[in-house]
């Protein structure tokens, strides 16, 4: 009897409309479709790969969901391209997310920050950096012992991104807002730890001013450091 089970094959628990989505996907690269291009009729698809309908009519629903297909007047389904950052938001709500997700997400935005300098530096115009220095005129004496301020954070924050001219990267920090916010609230971060070399908002300002992507850098760095030195016990 054992002889018998042993031979028998795994079966594949993998559903039909997981196989034709996965099929449709390919059949996008293989024919290279670009944004724009019109797909099949469902009945045609259908007739294709050996399914019914509703097989591939749900199927083109997850694409939809995905960012990948919409409908167009008079045309049908046409290929599209997704906004990443518009599917991760409608999953990036910090109550359903687990301890160590939301650290992980907390120390890639500091990450992110920090690897931004360069597109900061290359872009940053005169007006940018007068509209900065407003910001940090309200900045407290003692920001450098404040553990988050988070109204004057997003102000300031928000900016350097708008700065980078990256409609993806402005929208990702957007998104993290509210994960950045809650991790701060959590208490999932050990408390206050002094950083000597911290460098406040308007010293940012004045190397953005007058500095280098690498000060820049190293400056973002001292300035977050305290954040860093809260994730680790």
């Amino acid at each position: 009897m054992d002889d018998i089970f042993q031979s028998i094959k795994t079966i594949d628990t993998s559903s039909l409309v997981d196989k034709v989505e996965s099929n449709l996907i390919a059949l996008f690269i293989e024919k290279n479709f670009k944004v724009g291009d019109s797909i099949p009729k469902e009945l045609e698809l259908a007739q294709s790969l050996g399914v019914s309908r509703t097989v591939v009519r749900e199927a083109m629903l997850r694409l939809r969901l995905m960012g990948l297909v919409e409908s167009k007047k008079h045309r049908g389904a046409v290929i599209t391209s997704p906004d990443l950052v518009s599917i991760l938001e409608k999953s990036m709500n910090p109550k359903i997310l687990d301890d160590n997700t939301l650290r992980e997400i907390f120390e890639m935005r500091l990450s992110l920050e920090i690897g931004m300098a360069d597109f900061i530096m290359e872009r940053v115009t005169p007006e940018d950096i007068a509209a900065l220095k407003v910001l940090v005129e309200n900045e407290p004496s003692a920001s450098d012992r404040m553990l988050f301020q988070i109204e004057h954070e997003i102000a300031f924050h928000g900016k350097l991104y708008e700065i980078t001219r990256n409609e993806t990267m402005k929208k990702f920090q957007r998104m993290l807002l509210p994960v950045f916010d809650y991790v701060h609230k959590s208490g999932l971060l050990r408390k206050y730890s002094a950083n000597a070399s911290f460098v406040s908002h308007k010293g940012l300002v004045d190397i953005i001013e007058s500095g280098n992507s690498e000060q820049l850098r190293n400056s973002m760095r001292s300035h977050l450091e305290n954040h860093f030195a809260r994730l680790f016990e």
